[in-house]
């Protein structure tokens, strides 16, 4: 029996695939450090996903869905590992809200469980270079329900 019932942790979204996703990431680091251009460390990644048999798109179109159509607007994700798990790659001094944002966007564009950030540009991986985010597409705020802005008291909520 899982869960807190049987005194073990919950499990995360996709556990056993993020901690391969993530210990590829890290062999990646190890090997190059930090400073390359996100480019070199992308192409490295999808080698080791390679060698590890993990299937993965690259540089994945997003489209957004506007009146029933779908319509490329110009995003490009990263990497799309076992078609469940989304990357985004950086090598950046630090990650910006702006990215989180990013990210959960292309999350919910493409109803994805969970994705990361990887920021390349790090002394340790482990230590600020991965920042994971769900979500949970069953939110009706996530998905945007007019039921859900109504319930919103004393919010401004336009339409």
């Amino acid at each position: 029996m899982e869960g807190h019932a049987s005194g073990t942790a919950p499990k995360l979204i996709f556990e056993a695939l993020t901690e391969q996703i993530i210990g590829a990431a890290i062999e990646v680091h190890k090997a190059l450090g930090p400073g390359l251009l996100e480019s070199v460390y992308e192409e490295c990644l999808c080698h080791e996903l390679h060698l590890r048999a993990l299937k993965f798109q690259r540089q994945v179109t997003v489209p957004v869905l506007y009146k029933g159509v779908a319509l490329d607007c110009g995003y490009r994700l990263d990497l799309i590992v076992e078609g469940s798990v989304i990357l985004e790659l950086k090598s950046i001094d630090r990650v910006l809200p702006i990215h989180e944002a990013q990210l959960l966007t292309y999350l919910k564009l493409l109803d994805k469980p969970v994705g990361f950030i990887l920021n390349f540009n790090v002394p340790v991986l482990r230590r600020g270079g991965i920042i994971r985010k769900v979500f949970d597409s069953a939110s009706p705020r996530l998905r945007g329900e007019k039921a859900f802005a109504a319930g919103l008291e004393g919010a401004n909520v336009r339409e």
